[in-house]
């Protein structure tokens, strides 16, 4: 593939903002609407219906993904020798096992469910951006196929569903938003290479005879076995990895025993692995199993690792990031570019940069006065000015994108 060179003459105001005047009052309320309904990965059946049959009322032909959610829809030229390349935007549709503690109208109606990760705003700005390339009356220069992918809260991430159904099928580039609660709402962060870490899974169960807590010295004391693993494996871990490699395990749950007096036979740690480099990536999982192995071997206690591979990082392609920059300044304006740095959160958009060269850019989503509330929290919201920045620039991303193919 040669190096695009971004094109953003053909920038599609003013009738885009013509439609965004007409039609972002809808796009919000849909997202609204999401969000009043949060669906967990593979289970968003209402959801998929919903995205289909608005495309296909706008006149595009979705197809729905073989598991049952998630939609596929290209726009744009198809026949002939004028066709043109394509180019791929996704949004993810999945909610989060999170309580939703917002007191607003749309607040999530499914208790424990929230769109506590902003997916109910990608989604919407993507059917926005669809509505408004369906109606655009300057002919797209090629595709652009429209990816709603389900399950990127589950591990390894439902982007496998979408590359196993051919979804990025004759795509040349591939480009994503993610909400960012620490930009402006008007901001766009741009980097180039890694922006993400890559994330695993890491399950620890641990079993022993059990026991009355007057005399663990008969048994094996399984607690105690259990806290050493919490407290020296993540400890050990960076001792034995450059500390450049960003890596770090940090347990997110804990079960063990249920009385006072009485050491369990058995116990559970569950956590993630996150790690910026990917040499150490790859060594991860042997690292994690001689840890854990060596903290135990002592106590007596019996101890089985299950890894479970997550996500690679995102790393933007660098003319991606070219492309990404020439539309946020052709459709925002250059005070909108932004930098953003690598974080250590997982993503699974980083499956489709191993097969289709691509960039995530961070959408800025605080609105002035906003208070500070980070994803995978109950109280996310967003400033929903950030939808129609959002639609702006993927139109704007879709036009620069393909005359630069």
């Amino acid at each position: 593939m040669s190096t695009p060179e971004p094109d953003a003459s053909a920038v599609p105001s003013p009738w885009l903002d013509q439609w965004l005047t007409r039609n972002c009052g809808a796009v919000v309320a849909l997202r609204r609407q999401l969000h009043a309904h949060p669906e967990l990965g593979r289970r968003e059946y209402v959801t998929t219906e919903l995205i289909r049959s608005r495309l296909a009322a706008a006149g595009l032909s979705p197809r729905v993904l073989p598991l049952g959610t998630g939609v596929v829809c290209d726009v744009g030229t198809f026949d002939g020798p004028g066709a043109g390349p394509v180019i791929a935007l996704r949004a993810d549709i999945d909610a989060l096992p999170v309580l939703d503690v917002k007191e607003v109208s749309y607040r999530s109606t499914v208790e424990g469910l929230s769109h506590a990760c902003g997916h109910d705003v990608h989604t919407a700005i993507l059917l926005g951006t669809a509505l408004a390339l369906a109606a655009s009356p300057e002919p797209l220069p090629g595709r652009v196929r429209l990816v709603f992918q389900p399950a990127e809260e589950l591990t390894p991430g439902g982007s496998l569903d979408v590359i196993a159904a051919d979804g990025l099928d004759a795509a040349e580039w591939v480009f994503c938003l993610h909400c960012d609660p620490r930009l402006p709402t008007g901001s766009v962060g741009l980097r180039s290479g890694p922006i993400t870490a890559a994330a695993d899974m890491v399950e620890v169960y641990l079993s022993g005879p059990g026991g009355h807590t007057a005399r663990p010295h008969l048994t094996a004391d399984l607690i105690y076995a259990l806290g050493r693993v919490i407290t020296d494996v993540p400890g050990l871990l960076s001792r034995v990895v450059d500390p450049r490699a960003g890596l770090s395990l940090v347990w997110g749950e804990v079960q063990a025993g249920r009385a006072a007096n009485a050491i369990p036979q058995t116990g559970v740690l569950r956590g993630t692995v996150r790690v910026l480099d990917r040499d150490a990536w790859a060594r991860a999982p042997e690292l994690v199993r001689r840890l854990v192995a060596g903290v135990i071997g002592p106590t007596g206690i019996t101890a089985e690792v299950e890894y479970v591979r997550g996500v690679p990082p995102v790393d933007n392609d660098p003319h991606a990031i070219e492309l990404l920059r020439a539309a946020t300044v052709a459709g925002l304006g250059a005070a909108a570019v932004a930098d953003t740095p690598q974080s250590l959160g997982g993503e699974d958009f980083g499956w489709y940069l191993e097969k289709v060269p691509g960039a995530l850019a961070r959408l800025g989503v605080a609105g002035p006065g906003m208070p500070s509330v980070d994803l995978h929290q109950g109280a996310f919201d967003i400033d929903e000015g950030a939808i129609e920045v959002g639609v702006r620039l993927l139109v704007q991303t879709a036009y620069t994108a393909l005359r630069a193919c």
